[in-house]
């Protein structure tokens, strides 16, 4: 029996069809309403729990073929891996593009209905979704030049006919904001002649026509697929660039969140419990746009975090994304950010817009470039070029040539902080072991994004992070039982409150307070090569009145004292008080 749909939830779909499709809106709605059911999707779903997140949420972030092993599907093993490993320490399993895909590591997708099948089957992930929830991603500004949909517009069969964007090359497009330094129209041959087509991102990622809307309800019949599969979090891949319209920037039109509104819109009727997840990487005010008015995103990258964190622990200087938090405002409902130091991209840098002087971002260029980065440019309006992205291992971003130890620390200081912020912590899979940089596979494909996407093989992976000692097995085991422990408070949870103490600027606090106001953890950082100690009263206020704190990071208890709280270099801290 199809799930019945209240007026006000059709009126609301409606009205997105209007906003985006004018006229066509009446006829929309009812080829909608018809669409509910399909794959199994949209009967009477079960009640979405009370709350969308808790403390025990954490996403892994990886490829579905980052770990293999000779005669089992990439699906099978990397399930086995999490299974073995993780349990506990993730909720989540965001699994990149798993799609036939033709270049771009899976984000230019041949079939969006179907897994690669070097990869596995459907099984395989409704299997890993037994033990985890699932992340999938939409990848909706652009499918592969060697799709199906774009063989049909070479051929000019309807309705793929349709989907893409043909342009007049003398038309002045020079306003589009664009990532990429490659031609923005690519030129193509059709049954019709020659033709310029709108790709974004390259020539195999040919850009998408929304303003069709037989386009979108291909995607809706997608969407209802994925749904059917597991997914929970849905990733809307370079969802801003998806409205053109010539003239204008074609970046975050209106047009655009409202699509996005639309998606949430639909997955509120059929399945309540998937959350809708942005990609912006764009400066912090339009990155933010997203959440629209507790309407649209119900999560947001905080891209602003990872560049900012960077430069704070090489430069010894918290001031920077110590102003940042003190004023990062948090959405309303049921919406959070997602925390994250590292992902498959590089470490996007339009988000320090504003948030860094020029001589403090060069320092930063410099920094990385001394550590093995690439950097990738974009083109600017002007004619000019300007970074877009570093391409490192957060784990090489952070290491110490002279000192490999307090390299491992920096990098464990990151990664904690990160965990420490109000909102949903997502992990990258290199970065629980600290990979450092795979400049071997750079050489190899010529991507430089290649060098933070080394796949490894199951035995080699498990002896490694089994070695008694040595930095990368030490930092798995640790980063491992920190997650697992901080499942355990609940002032980690999304929701909670959240207060910043700039002590100086080598030491941070990050307050947490659990939604009942009954739990507080002292989140201490040491952002220097040296020791720093937390003193009483002019420094840690907490301190005057607690005499021990437990460490939930060490699992050691520290008396206040006259002396205060010693922190080794770049050593982070979780002080509960104890009586």
């Amino acid at each position: 029996m199809i799930k019945r749909i209240s007026q006000n939830q059709l009126e609301r779909v409606k009205r997105r069809f209007r906003f985006l499709y004018g006229e066509r809106a009446e006829w929309l709605i009812d080829r909608f309403y018809h669409l509910i059911g399909r794959y199994g999707v949209g009967v009477e779903p079960p009640a979405a729990s009370s709350r969308r997140w808790d403390q025990k949420d954490v996403v892994l972030i990886t490829y579905a073929d980052m770990v293999q092993r000779d005669g089992q599907a990439p699906f099978a093993t990397l399930k086995d891996f999490c299974t073995e490993q993780l349990k506990g320490a993730v909720s989540t399993v965001h699994i990149l593009p798993f799609y036939p895909w033709s270049s771009d590591d899976g984000f230019s997708v041949i079939d969006y209905r179907a897994v690669k099948k070097e990869y596995g089957d459907w099984d395989d992930v409704e299997a890993l979704g037994e033990d985890f929830q699932l992340a999938f991603d939409l990848v909706l500004n652009h499918c592969s030049a060697k799709s199906e949909w774009f063989k049909d517009f070479i051929l000019g069969i309807s309705p793929a006919r349709h989907y893409f964007l043909e342009m007049d090359p003398e038309t002045d497009l020079s306003a589009v904001v664009r990532p990429r330094t490659s031609p923005l129209l690519t030129k193509t041959t059709t049954r019709f002649g020659e033709s310029y087509i709108w790709t974004t991102f390259s020539a195999d990622q040919v850009d998408l026509n929304w303003q069709n809307s037989d386009l979108l309800f291909e995607f809706l019949d997608i969407l209802l697929m994925y749904i059917s599969k597991g997914v929970r979090v849905l990733r809307l891949d370079a969802v801003a660039f998806a409205w053109k319209e010539v003239g204008t920037d074609c970046l975050h039109r209106p047009q655009t969140h409202e699509i996005v509104k639309l998606i949430r819109d639909v997955c509120e009727i059929v399945e309540p419990r998937v959350s809708i997840l942005t990609e912006t990487n764009v400066p912090h005010a339009e990155n933010i746009s997203y959440f629209g008015n507790g309407d649209e995103a119900h999560i947001v990258y905080n891209f602003s975090l990872p560049p900012l964190l960077l430069h704070a622990l090489l430069t010894e200087n918290t001031a920077y994304i110590g102003d940042w938090l003190a004023n990062l405002s948090y959405p309303e409902g049921a919406c959070t950010y997602l925390n994250f130091t590292a992902s498959h991209d590089g470490i996007g840098v339009r988000p320090l817009q504003g948030l860094l002087p020029d001589d403090e971002f060069s320092k930063l260029i410099t920094a990385v470039e001394d550590r093995g980065a690439h950097v990738s440019y974009k083109n600017n309006a002007d004619g000019s070029k300007s970074p877009y992205e570093l391409n490192i291992t957060y784990a090489s971003a952070l290491s110490d040539p002279d000192d490999a130890k307090l390299g491992a620390a920096r990098f464990l200081c990151s990664q904690f902080f990160a965990l420490s912020l109000k909102g949903i912590p997502a992990v990258y899979f290199h970065s629980l072991m600290a990979t450092e940089n795979y400049e071997e596979g750079v050489q190899e494909t010529g991507a430089p994004r290649t060098i933070n996407r080394r796949k490894w093989q199951y035995d080699d992976l498990e002896k490694l992070i089994s070695k008694k000692s040595g930095t990368q097995a030490e930092i798995f085991r640790h980063y491992i039982q920190v997650l697992r422990r901080r499942a355990n408070y609940p002032a980690f949870n999304p929701d909670g409150a959240q207060e910043i103490y700039r002590l100086s600027d080598a030491l941070m606090v990050i307050a947490r307070t659990s939604i009942l106001g009954n739990q507080t953890v002292y989140c201490v950082f040491n952002f220097t090569a040296t020791k720093q100690t937390l003193t009483k009263p002019d420094d840690f206020a907490p301190l005057k009145d607690v005499k021990k704190f437990y460490d939930v990071i060490s699992g050691k208890t520290h008396s206040s004292g006259k002396r205060g709280i010693t922190l080794q270099p770049y050593q982070a801290m979780w002080l509960v008080p104890r009586d």
